[in-house]
């Protein structure tokens, strides 16, 4: 399968912006994970959907919605009842887990063409996208590896996930990558911010 292109175009400005005299307070990149799956498990089958996924590739969700697990190879959090957002930094997500979820307990879906993710990383991440988003970013409300569906203005469905003390993975759907990453850009000018 073939990289997806960017869908950020000449939206794409590597190098430092905004206020950065005293240095930048995050970091932006669009980090183009392998895959991006969406597993849905049917009414009364998540145990089984879950324990397919913790034999399959390794990684152990917890059953709370917004919950999850961040890791250097593979992330995953839930997403609302039953359904859990999986990102891996190789291709071939999907063909394991549908070899491992069967048909009659849950749907596979992959989402890698058709989401753009980018990351922020910073001591201002959470300052930032308390900006844009109505949510508590504070790590004791949003703590390591768990993760929340949420809207841009209502506009944007964006699915964020704190992978790092000072960092978040946030994916979209690509049609709307290059509005929201002005966006993001915009929100970071006063904090400084480098485009990596």
């Amino acid at each position: 399968m073939a990289e997806p292109l960017s869908p950020l175009g000449d939206a794409w400005r590597p190098g430092s912006h905004g206020n950065f005299r005293d240095g930048t307070g995050v970091t932006l990149t669009e980090t183009r994970p392998g895959s991006i799956v969406q597993v849905t498990a049917w009414p009364d089958t998540d145990d089984a959907v879950r324990a397919a996924i913790r034999d399959s590739v390794t990684l152990d969700l917890p059953a709370m919605p917004g919950s999850g697990v961040a890791g250097e190879a593979l992330s995953g959090f839930g997403i609302g009842p039953g359904r859990y957002l999986l990102a891996g930094s190789t291709e071939g997500l999907e063909t394991k887990l549908r070899a491992a979820i069967a048909p009659e307990t849950g749907a596979v879906t992959d989402l890698s063409h058709g989401r753009a993710a980018f990351r922020i990383q910073g001591e201002s991440a959470e300052w930032v996208l308390s900006k844009l988003f109505a949510l508590d970013f504070a790590e004791a409300a949003f703590p390591l590896g768990h993760g929340r569906a949420t809207q841009h203005h209502h506009d944007i469905t964006a699915l964020i996930q704190r992978t790092a003390p000072d960092g978040f993975d946030l994916y979209f759907f690509r049609s709307f990558a290059r509005s929201f990453w002005h966006a993001l850009c915009r929100a970071c000018e006063d904090v400084g911010y480098e485009v990596r």
